[in-house]
């Protein structure tokens, strides 16, 4: 059983590149509908580290100190009044972003468009890295028996996996092509083989990353680019002989019916556009520079759908919950290196390392 104390540590960063424990007030509902998580698990994300290093992605920036982590679970140790959906010791992953749930963006089920979201670890919003997370009793899923605490958290990167795949209308029979063998990159391979894809690829330019890919069976196939020669003058260039180099070693025809780019870097962005068939679909959901050479015209005559990916709309968690706890996405093979929540400072450090094989790091939360 939780104990309740008037302490609550967490991991707050106040610029950037300076974040370390602070003793915060425990948290109080908000309204009838909240709950008071005790977070379990906690996974660090990309974004968090867009915070920690540069303290802005797009418009979120960094002004004021916040809690970060927002892939988390936990135990419900405090309901509102007019809860009914959870009560106390329920254990639940946390879906980390509570919409207004009244704008158009809202009412058609694309609150991940919601311009008055609550997002756990996004400026201004603390997150989830501390004892205790207040949330909304509907975006908390309830965890049965046999999931851990550990496949808990890992469900929220699942949940934007599902999310890539749905922007990217990943169906059976089809060929798809991902960039990034990281976390997010395996796991939309994944979910686009339980989907019933015929073929999958991995890209990446780390060996173990690409061996991981494939050990995991996310990947049917891994391509490891080679560097540049100097014989071709322009990035450009060799991005268009990277994607003709792919489509002729894996078979893909013409190009991929969906390119998935989880990495955010500029070479993987226009190698990814060059590659996809024509009338194909391109999936931008890695974050890097925040503008790049793209080249628009083989985009424009090629006829391709690109869409952006951000967070997850109507269905991605529950689905996701339901394809961890069904065996469909086994979830721990991806947890390389587990920490203490005292040690959350030295588990940042590890994850900026970016070694290849930390793929994904687990912090837990405050014990008793």
């Amino acid at each position: 059983m939780t104990t309740i104390t008037k302490q609550n540590p967490a991991f707050v960063l106040s610029a950037i590149g300076q974040a370390g424990f602070e003793e915060r007030p425990i948290p109080k509902l908000r309204d009838p509908w909240d709950v008071r998580v005790h977070i379990a698990q906690t996974g660090i994300c990309g974004s968090d580290l867009h915070y920690y290093d540069t303290g802005r992605i797009g418009d979120f920036v960094l002004t004021t100190p916040i809690i970060l982590g927002h892939e988390s679970s936990g135990t419900v140790v405090e309901v509102g009044s007019a809860v009914k959906s959870l009560k106390i010791g329920d254990r639940v992953a946390i879906e980390p972003g509570v919409p207004c749930r009244h704008c158009d963006y809202c009412r058609s089920g694309s609150y991940n468009l919601c311009p008055d979201t609550v997002f756990a670890a996004t400026p201004p919003w603390d997150g989830t890295l501390a004892k205790y997370y207040i949330v909304a009793a509907d975006y908390c899923v309830p965890l049965p028996d046999h999931m851990d605490m550990e496949q808990g958290a890992m469900v929220e990167p699942v949940a934007c996996a599902v999310q890539m795949t749905k922007v990217g209308n990943v169906r059976a029979n089809q060929t798809i092509v991902v960039f990034g063998c990281g976390p997010i990159g395996v796991l939309c391979q994944k979910v686009s083989k339980v989907y019933g894809a015929k073929k999958v690829i991995g890209v990446d330019i780390s060996q173990g990353r690409l061996d991981f890919a494939r050990s995991y069976g996310a990947a049917d196939d891994t391509f490891l680019p080679p560097k540049k020669p100097a014989s071709v003058k322009t990035e450009m260039l060799w991005c268009e002989q990277l994607a003709k180099m792919i489509k002729e070693k894996f078979n893909l025809g013409e190009g991929p019916d969906v390119v998935i780019e989880a990495t955010g870097a500029p070479s993987c962005i226009a190698t990814g556009i060059f590659v996809t068939k024509k009338g194909g679909t391109y999936v931008q959901a890695g974050m890097g520079k925040e503008t790049v050479d793209f080249p628009i015209t083989i985009a424009c005559i090629r006829d391709l759908t690109i869409r952006g990916s951000i967070r997850y709309t109507t269905g991605c968690y529950p689905a996701a919950v339901e394809l961890v706890a069904s065996g469909k996405i086994d979830v721990k093979p991806l947890v390389t290196n587990r920490f203490k929540f005292e040690d959350t400072k030295e588990a940042f450090q590890l994850v900026r390392q970016k070694q290849e094989n930390v793929i994904k790091v687990l912090i837990q939360g405050v014990q008793n």
